[in-house]
């Protein structure tokens, strides 16, 4: 894959969180949502801050079809943390993170399971740090051993 390519998937990755995050603390509805990255979020600048051009196809699967799939992600997920760590406990972020994961090793069988569970674990890095990072990888391995 180019690197642009590359760089425009991380992006949409990152995007897709954030729209998972704004759904999930407000109910947006996803049409509004993605009209709404699409206009105002996606490459654009922000508080000085240029977001790398995200790929829209990609950004609108991964919001949409983790949205669609939440039911059979949470079960994924709840299945995989220990007994400490409970979806309702989680952070919202991570969980956005999480799901987002699980959707791609669920769907997107043309992404190398190492892809995206790497790419997700850069993504947590923007917003934690390196053990919530591990929670993610260490998740998402799980996962992917039993759906692929």
């Amino acid at each position: 894959m180019s690197n642009a390519r590359s760089l425009s998937r991380s992006a949409a990755r990152l995007a897709a969180v954030q729209a998972l995050y704004q759904h999930e603390m407000e109910g947006t509805p996803k049409a509004k949502l993605l009209d709404e990255f699409h206009q105002h979020r996606l490459g654009r600048e922000i508080e000085d801050e240029q977001y790398a051009e995200a790929d829209v196809d990609f950004f609108d699967d991964v919001v949409g079809g983790t949205l669609a799939r939440r039911e059979e992600i949470d079960g994924l997920l709840a299945a995989k943390l220990t007994e400490n760590w409970r979806l309702e406990r989680l952070d919202k972020t991570l969980l956005q993170i999480l799901r987002a994961g699980v959707y791609e090793l669920l769907a997107r069988a043309d992404i190398a399971v190492g892809t995206a569970i790497g790419e997700y674990v850069d993504v947590a890095h923007a917003f934690f740090d390196e053990r919530d990072a591990r929670i993610v990888n260490g998740v998402l391995d799980a996962v992917a051993k039993a759906v692929r």
